[in-house]
């Protein structure tokens, strides 16, 4: 089947681990199923590299324009909202590489948190907060104002995601294992998911090589499963909610934000997955938000972001 290219649209959400299209009609809604939706694997170039996650966005672009039963073709325009994209020569690259792909010669390229702010608050005005393989607060202020806090990738920040998370829980086991800290149940969690006898065996286990770092993000679950029985376990998870609120805080602070005048967006699979997280960390913000908007699908905001930048054009 075929349809006018000039009336369709595409919004792309590259992550660590997924990455998600969406095709639609221009000047639909949301709120509606889009017409066609694909997915393929991680897209974030910092971390897979450029070719694999230029592969992954074209893969799932294929696969929505195939659930859509439509021909594949340029679109009027086009979305991309990637992690690890922030910066402009990021940005430049993927615009670039888009277009000499066939895609469309509209190119948007955001990183990931844009099109939760897209989602969640309808004038862009807010903060959206991001918790899953890394960290992130993303705002914009009402007179235009653009700021972020964290982003700093998993050796300089991403405090309260995932992987800071896993790798805590890893440690202390670590330093409960040589008796240098507090008995944990962590230890022992972690060596039967790891399927080791011996603490020693940790080292292979995580430095051999086989673990991505969006693999070992999805080891916080174990944090997470030891927490109501566990106090190390705890302090880790209320010391990732104070990293989280702090985030948003500092932010609202920059953009001028007073209590109640913000919207605040939140995703990312940490903080959708984990409630009492979520809860935790909103109780610990210092100014607060109007309406916390949670956001599973990051890449109906990049949807809207396709279709704003036709309009505004």
């Amino acid at each position: 089947m075929t349809r006018p290219s000039d009336r369709l649209v595409i919004g792309v959400d590259a992550g660590g681990t997924t990455t998600i299209a969406w095709l639609d009609e221009l000047g639909r809604t949301v709120a509606g199923a889009p017409l066609g939706r694909g997915q393929a694997g991680p897209g974030n170039p910092r971390s897979v590299g450029f070719a694999t996650a230029t592969q992954a966005v074209t893969d799932a672009i294929r696969s929505a324009f195939a659930d859509a039963d439509l021909t594949v073709g340029p679109v009027a325009g086009l979305c991309l909202c990637v992690a690890g994209a922030g910066r402009p020569e990021e940005q430049e690259q993927l615009r670039t590489w888009a277009i000499s792909q066939g895609f469309s010669g509209s190119v948007t390229v955001t990183d990931d948190a844009e099109p939760i702010l897209a989602a969640a608050v309808p004038d862009d005005a807010g903060i959206a907060l991001i918790s899953g393989t890394g960290s992130l607060a993303l705002g914009r202020s009402a007179d235009g104002r653009r700021d972020r806090v964290g982003g700093w990738g998993y050796l300089l920040g991403d405090e309260g995601s995932g992987y800071s998370i896993a790798v805590a829980g890893l440690r202390a086991a670590a330093r409960a294992a040589d008796g240098r800290a507090e008995q944990t149940v962590l230890l022992s969690r972690y060596m039967e998911r790891f399927g080791i006898l011996t603490p020693a065996e940790f080292i292979e286990s995580v430095y051999g090589g086989a673990l991505s770092r969006e693999q070992l993000a999805a080891h916080c679950d174990v944090v997470f499963e030891a927490a109501p029985n566990d106090d190390v376990a705890r302090q880790i998870l209320n010391t990732a909610g104070s990293e989280l609120a702090e985030m948003v805080t500092i932010l609202a602070r920059k953009l001028g934000f007073e209590a109640g005048e913000y919207r605040l967006g939140v995703a990312g699979g940490v903080l959708l997955n984990q409630p009492a997280l979520r809860a935790d960390v909103i109780g610990k913000i210092g100014i607060r938000p109007e309406r916390v908007v949670d956001v599973p699908c990051p890449v109906a905001g990049a949807l809207v972001m396709a279709q704003r930048s036709l309009l505004m054009n």
